[in-house]
């Protein structure tokens, strides 16, 4: 039960980290594909339906966290109390950026919220990736089994690491360069040939996926090597699973299809396949933390996920909640995205 508790929690940050993946890429992408009112009104157009009802799937990722590992969640909010501040009023800026251009029409007024959008998207893709990469390097747990991390300390992995070290922000560098390229193989395989602000939105977006191929392979590689050098529990978890292969053999062939789809034009493929790519690297990660729920740098201090869940009877009543309560979101979700994901529109 618990194993499985820990599979529904990994599945909703993976949806989360596809879903929402794309409105962030497409805000990391929007300087270099729009360069006109006009086009960065395609560009929110593309995510204005689904941006905010992708995130329900971070706030069940952590409303399943908390319920299965109540141990856990306050253990992370307060350990990270910094950087999660930080990442709520990025989130608060990127929903600005989004929603404040449109009260008034003026150019320097949708310049500056168009730059928050920008910014804040990039940094939040920036502090996830670095927050992934704390969980899978381990923090720093005192004796009483309390951590706190400072936003950084000497940039090296060690066992006074900071939030923010040379191994946690090269694993930033890949979510923000690969997320990237998923926003912008989103927006491409959602605009259309037949208005003339869309095509040149789209085929700006079709070069810069094509160009962010290389770099999302290559900091995806170096990210993978890193994590083996810094956290020696990852090789024992695989080794102990050997169904992660399937998820490396995703993550790197999602990347590899992708590029060959978006190549022959078939964009509505490369976006699956860089889906693909994104869940099997998470998944790997997911595989690599386990047992822990906590790595520790010290490996002593440890926590296991046995030990941080929930009793047996608490985990057997939520996931019969759980499981027709999510059905309805994903449903949703479905519907939505084939109902309202057809192209985007230039005006309004």
């Amino acid at each position: 039960m618990v194993d499985l508790w820990f599979v529904l929690v990994c599945a909703m940050f993976a949806a989360y980290v596809v879903l929402d993946g794309y409105d962030l890429g497409a805000g990391i992408v929007s300087p270099f594909v729009a360069k006109t009112d006009a086009e960065q009104r395609v560009v929110l157009h593309t995510i204005l339906p689904f941006w905010d009802g992708n995130e329900v799937f971070l706030v069940a990722g952590a409303a399943t966290l908390y319920l299965a590992f109540p141990r856990l969640f306050p253990a992370f909010v307060s350990g990270f109390y910094l950087p999660v501040m930080i990442v709520l009023w990025l989130l608060m800026g990127r929903g600005l950026g989004i929603e404040m251009r449109h009260k008034l029409d003026h150019p320097l007024w949708n310049q500056l919220w168009d730059a928050i959008f920008f910014v804040s998207s990039t940094l939040v893709v920036l502090f996830y990736g670095a927050a992934l990469g704390n969980v899978v390097r381990g923090v720093s747990v005192d004796e009483n089994g309390d951590f706190f991390a400072p936003l950084w300390t000497n940039f090296g992995v060690g066992d006074d690491a900071g939030v923010l070290d040379w191994y946690t922000l090269l694993v930033g560098a890949t979510a923000v360069v690969m997320l990237a390229r998923h926003g912008a193989l989103r927006l491409r395989a959602h605009t259309t040939e037949d208005e003339e602000t869309e095509r040149i939105v789209g085929a700006r977006s079709a070069r810069l996926a094509e160009r962010l191929v290389a770099p999302s392979a290559l900091l995806a590689v170096l990210a993978t090597v890193a994590t083996f050098a810094v956290q020696p529990n990852v090789a024992r978890s695989l080794g102990g699973h050997p169904y992660g292969v399937v998820f490396g053999i995703v993550a790197f062939g999602g990347i590899a299809f992708s590029a060959i789809a978006a190549r022959r034009a078939r964009f509505a493929r490369a976006f699956q396949a860089s889906s693909a790519a994104l869940v099997g690297l998470f998944a790997c990660a997911c595989l690599g933390i386990h047992p822990y729920g906590v790595i520790a740098r010290i490996p002593s201090r440890s926590v296991l996920l046995q030990d941080a869940a929930a009793a047996p009877y608490s985990l057997g009543v939520g996931l019969a909640w759980w499981v027709p309560g999510m059905a309805a979101v994903v449903a949703y979700s479905i519907y939505a995205h084939r109902r309202l994901g057809r192209g985007a529109r230039s005006a309004g």
